[in-house]
């Protein structure tokens, strides 16, 4: 990890501009360790402690530090200095906001310790570092502040396209010649982000919102949302050796997991989506968006609504003829599940944790609540009674006992493999089933 060579001295070489890709964590990391990043990258280092993220995770403040020295290299307060120094040195380059705003969106609390942090991390001033940009570094837009969102490719921004078209709720996403669209919420303002093709190692985000502080954590979880964050080589390794998930995963090089922007969003909708089919799904969630989010005056691409937060839905009463009331009820208790932390979405609990959480719920199956954390950057969740996934199952392995059993081959990489089986599927019903032999 960078963040660990800075530690032990060392500067980030200039030539080669290491700062522009994320570090990974070790794939054979402990779980609580990829959730601990996780959570730093959210930004639960920006205004608490140590031992506040311990006790999120429910472990000391001293065993936090010591599993990130064994697996990471630095203390979870190092890690999160490095990565915002390292963000904004690519806001230093890609953009032309001012040193203070670079500074603020990038999570510093004041501009002496952004100053300290850009000299300990690269050896320079950051008007220094501005300087000595590149010409072709600073990209430029027709409004808005626009960023480049690296990545280890290969990465299939087509099929990832897809897969945003496919579940975007009408009046908060759109997909439009190639651009992904989306309204946001940034501290209680409204604000737009867009997605689009880049170069052969980065997307572009384009942000239009209405202040720039704390614009590390919109570009941290835009990318999560498209699966750039996540290094999948390891996972795509593995899955290799399988008789079954070998040939798959070798047919789609750079398929990453689906991710989602918002985690309350992502549940309501795999709740709603376990019953009714796909168009039935875009329909109701538009209903509940008009009804219950707050609207956005100005935008185009048909874009009028952010998503309603849980605690709007609590106190929703959503009408009959919107959704059948089982599932009305069940989105209103997630909701009420939600708001009070009896389900925690921001990634501080553990699989089987966050399963249990979400199956108390009256109306939430075990595989919707699998569904959920897949998109929450679960990298085991398996929601196996996905019908893309049993087809494929069924289409690739005819001789399978069960999906469940099938999938046991493939932990810690459930979510990796569902994801291909579902790719496959897709292709395999767009050829007619022709094109798209079984496997096993």
């Amino acid at each position: 990890m960078a963040a660990a060579a800075e530690a032990a001295g060392y500067r980030a070489c200039l030539k080669c501009r290491p700062y522009r890709l994320a570090d990974h964590v070790a794939p054979n990391a402990p779980e609580l360790v990829c959730r601990a990043v996780q959570l730093i990258i959210a930004g639960a280092l920006d205004d608490g402690d140590e031992a506040a993220l311990g006790r999120r995770l429910a472990v000391s403040a001293r065993h936090l530090r010591r599993l990130f020295d064994d697996h990471v290299g630095v203390t979870p307060t190092q890690l999160a200095y490095s990565r915002r120094a390292h963000f904004a040195r690519r806001l230093l380059d890609d953009s032309d906001l001012t040193i203070t705003e670079v500074a603020f969106a990038s999570g510093f609390s004041s501009i002496r310790h952004f100053n300290r942090a850009m000299r300990d991390v690269f050896r320079s001033a950051p008007r220094d570092l501005r300087n000595r940009r590149r010409r072709d570094d600073r990209l430029t837009a027709d409004g808005g502040l626009t960023l480049r969102l690296p990545f280890d490719p290969p990465f299939d921004w087509d099929a990832a396209l897809i897969s945003l078209s496919r579940r975007a709720i009408p009046g908060v996403e759109s997909v439009e010649g190639g651009v992904y669209r989306r309204t946001i919420v940034l501290d209680g303002d409204p604000g737009m982000l867009e997605l689009s093709a880049g170069g052969p190692d980065h997307m572009l985000l384009r942000a239009h919102l209405p202040h720039w502080e704390g614009l590390i954590h919109v570009v941290e979880r835009a990318a999560r949302m498209v699966g750039v964050d996540v290094d999948v080589a390891a996972g795509e390794a593995y899955l290799a050796s399988d008789p079954v998930m070998g040939e798959i995963v070798k047919r789609n090089p750079g398929l990453r997991v689906p991710g989602a922007w918002g985690p309350f969003e992502a549940g309501v909708q795999a709740i709603v989506g376990e019953t009714l089919d796909a168009a039935a799904t875009r329909e109701a969630l538009a209903l509940i968006t008009r009804a219950h989010g707050a609207h956005v005056p100005g935008l185009s691409h048909d874009l009028t609504h952010v998503f309603p937060s849980a605690s709007t839905m609590v106190e929703a009463v959503i009408q009959d003829g919107c959704l059948p009331r089982p599932i009305a009820d069940a989105i209103v208790a997630f909701a009420s599940a939600v708001a009070t932390d009896a389900v925690q979405l921001d990634g501080s609990a553990g699989l089987d944790e966050l399963i249990a959480s979400m199956v108390a719920i009256p109306g939430v199956e075990k595989s919707t609540a699998h569904q959920i954390a897949l998109r929450l950057g679960y990298q085991d969740a398996f929601p196996s009674a996905d019908p893309m996934i049993r087809d494929a199952v069924r289409h690739v392995a005819p001789s399978a006992h069960t999906v469940d059993t099938m999938a046991e081959r493939w932990r810690p990489w459930r979510a990796l493999a569902a994801t291909h089986l579902v790719a496959h599927m897709a292709s395999a019903v767009a050829s007619g089933w022709h094109d798209v032999p079984a496997i096993a």
